[in-house]
């Protein structure tokens, strides 16, 4: 049976660049109106992952209409202004394309013998909230209030297509998007013959939704569930890529996911798992010479090191880390690795070598941030550098100086990302307690246990077992039996 060519009723259309869009971002990079966006967001208690690539996308008019959650985002920045005076078509204009060129699609597929290539591009608008007659899991990229936009593309696999749409809402689904979707149609045993870039994408946005439930909800609820993608992400590896540009990304983004997966064990108490799949993104790294991805790998193997009680491996890692972040213009990046060096100064009781990384920390911070920051970073602002500072004089057994970092990254921390808020706040207790001050200790105990129900990390259930052990003694003191009877009564974790 010969396969019969169809044309597509619409054929594909060369976006119209927003240039409202772009006069509104004015003379901000699209870096710094990213930013601006994210803040925006949770002024109103909104979440996005808005970066430079997806302001490019609405310029350029790949975007005609943005989701729910960013129309909300752009709306409250731009008060008195609908989206079309925003430069985006109406939500009404567009709802539907992509489900009609779907049915036209599969139709062509069925008539289409077993195997044999494609011949026809799917017509497709760029729209960025899909129609409603598939039912969606809140979960779901292509949910109506997702905040991500899922970077479709006409590369993508039929198999991978139809997953998206179709399968039930599992677990690893909704918790990990497309590349678990995408995992389920490698297991079935109908892996793509070729990666597209619609795979690269998956992988990307598989990376960036487990740091957004990580920095919610902590790393023991996701760790298992991520190895799936993982798996699926080695498996597209070996399949090979349609360009090299596309393999490029596949390469990286298995790197970042390795990295990200060994975080989620690292931050479970899992110090092998972790230190294995940081292996595997440095080999990545070196494969391909991407010193992004060994920066990244490195930073993360001396925080591992420092962890484990290897603190001269510490410092090692976060010099190569340095030594490899040099050439990519990122004084915020080189800023974080000074940190980690410090931790492995510290673990060593060197003072003087601590000191002097947390001063040129604090120097390279100050310098702000720049386009060339990895995407990976939006964690590290002024918190998170007042939250390591105070790692490393509790290290040196200097509690009172601990004490005032670790409450000074409390007050600083976005409340949205809440595991980071309960480490912080388990770092003031401790350091509280140590120093003598068990009254104060109790208190910010208090306030871990009461973000323990959104919070899985086992670090943090370390740290306050670790404080309830140095409170004992002073079970007289002012709300210091409270705090240990509800710590006792804690479930046991695993």
């Amino acid at each position: 049976m010969t396969s019969s060519t169809v044309t597509s009723p619409r054929p594909d259309r060369p976006p119209r660049p927003n240039l409202a869009f772009r006069r509104l971002r004015g003379k901000r990079s699209p870096a710094e109106f990213a930013a601006a966006v994210r803040r925006a967001a949770r002024e109103i208690g909104e979440r996005v992952s808005c970066d430079a690539r997806y302001i490019g996308r609405v310029e350029a008019g790949e975007i005609r209409c943005p989701n729910y959650a960013y129309e909300r985002v752009f709306l409250h920045m731009f008060p008195g202004r609908t989206l079309t005076d925003l430069g985006f078509a109406p939500r009404s204009s567009v709802r539907g394309r992509r489900a009609r060129a779907d049915e036209e699609a599969t139709g062509a597929h069925a008539d289409r013998a077993p195997g044999t290539a494609s011949e026809t591009r799917r017509a497709r608008e760029p729209y960025d909230t899909p129609d409603t007659q598939y039912p969606h899991h809140p979960y779901d990229p292509h949910h109506p209030h997702h905040p991500y936009d899922p970077h479709d593309d006409n590369e993508e696999s039929d198999v991978l297509r139809r997953a998206f749409m179709m399968s039930g809402a599992t677990v690893a689904a909704a918790s990990l998007g497309p590349l678990a979707l995408a995992h389920d149609a490698v297991a079935a045993g109908r892996p793509p013959r070729r990666a597209g870039a619609g795979h690269a994408g998956a992988l990307e946005e598989a990376v960036r939704r487990i740091r957004l439930l990580d920095d919610r909800h902590g790393a023991d609820g996701l760790y298992r569930r991520a190895a799936a993608p993982l798996r699926t992400a080695y498996a597209l590896l070996d399949a090979g890529a349609t360009r090299q540009a596309t393999a490029d990304r596949l390469y990286a983004g298995a790197g970042e996911l390795a990295i990200s997966v060994g975080w989620l064990a690292h931050d479970s108490g899992r110090f092998d798992d972790a230190r294995s799949h940081y292996a595997e993104a440095l080999a990545t790294s070196r494969m391909t010479g991407d010193p992004a991805l060994e920066a990244h790998a490195f930073c993360n193997m001396a925080f591992l090191a420092r962890d484990a009680g290897r603190p001269r491996e510490a410092v090692r890692a976060a010099q190569a880390a340095q030594r490899a972040a040099r050439s990519l213009g990122s004084a915020r990046l080189l800023s974080l690795l000074a940190l980690r060096e410090a931790g492995g100064w510290a673990g060593l009781a060197d003072r003087v070598g601590c000191e002097q990384a947390l001063t040129r920390a604090q120097a390279l911070f100050g310098q702000g941030p720049s386009d060339a920051d990895p995407e990976w970073m939006t964690f590290y602002g002024e918190a998170e550098l007042e939250g390591l500072e105070a790692q490393c004089w509790s290290t040196l057994g200097d509690w009172p100086r601990a004490a005032r970092h670790a409450r000074r990254a409390a007050a600083l921390q976005d409340p949205h990302f809440t595991r980071n808020l309960a480490l912080y706040s388990a770092e003031l207790a401790d350091d509280l307690a140590r120093g003598g001050r068990p009254d104060e200790a109790a208190g910010a105990g208090m306030r871990v246990l009461d973000l323990l129900g959104e919070v899985q990390s086992s670090r943090i259930h370390t740290m306050l077992a670790g404080t309830a052990r140095v409170l004992l003694p002073h079970r007289r003191a002012s709300g210091v039996s409270a705090f240990l009877d509800r710590h006792a009564s804690l479930p046991r974790t695993a």
